[in-house]
């Protein structure tokens, strides 16, 4: 069954769009805190730099920046310029692979784990303010749908 058809599809207000463009707002907005936040500024945070850490800390296992690219989709350049930036603020480290010393992972620095929860805090008040107005039941909802459409990406 299809969702869409010629006579129903706008592009600037399908399902696409709509999250794309959150995703955007709620970057800026997160981008913004993260500038004015008198606990935080003056490391410089941005919010994709918070996403890497925000993934370094549920990790479960160790991550390599080839592991961070897949996740996040991005580019190899990209990553590693974030790396470096990260890693230039104290916040993130490289650390070989005793086993294996081609393999490289990323870690949080102390710095790092001592500035997150801050950071955690920040993009969790975004995240409410944008999901102002929903109840608890319709944010699981929202989380249910947006992990069925990503089930379907496999």
């Amino acid at each position: 069954m299809s969702i869409y058809d010629s006579d129903n599809y706008e592009p600037c207000r399908s399902v696409a769009h709509l999250v794309g463009q959150v995703r955007t707002e709620m970057l800026a907005a997160l981008d913004r805190e993260l500038t004015a936040d008198r606990h935080v500024a003056d490391i410089g945070v941005t919010a994709a730099q918070f996403i890497v850490m925000a993934r370094l800390a549920a990790a479960e296992r160790k991550k390599s920046a080839s592991d961070l690219c897949k996740e996040m989709s991005y580019d190899a350049g990209a990553m590693t310029r974030m790396i470096d930036r990260l890693e230039s603020k104290g916040l993130i480290r490289r650390a070989r692979c005793p086993q294996d010393r081609r393999l490289v992972y990323i870690e949080m620095t102390d710095q790092g784990r001592a500035v997150y929860p801050r950071l955690r805090e920040i993009s969790m008040a975004i995240q409410n303010r944008f999901l102002r107005g929903f109840s608890r039941t319709d944010t699981r909802q929202l989380e249910g749908l947006l992990g069925r459409m990503l089930e379907n990406v496999a």
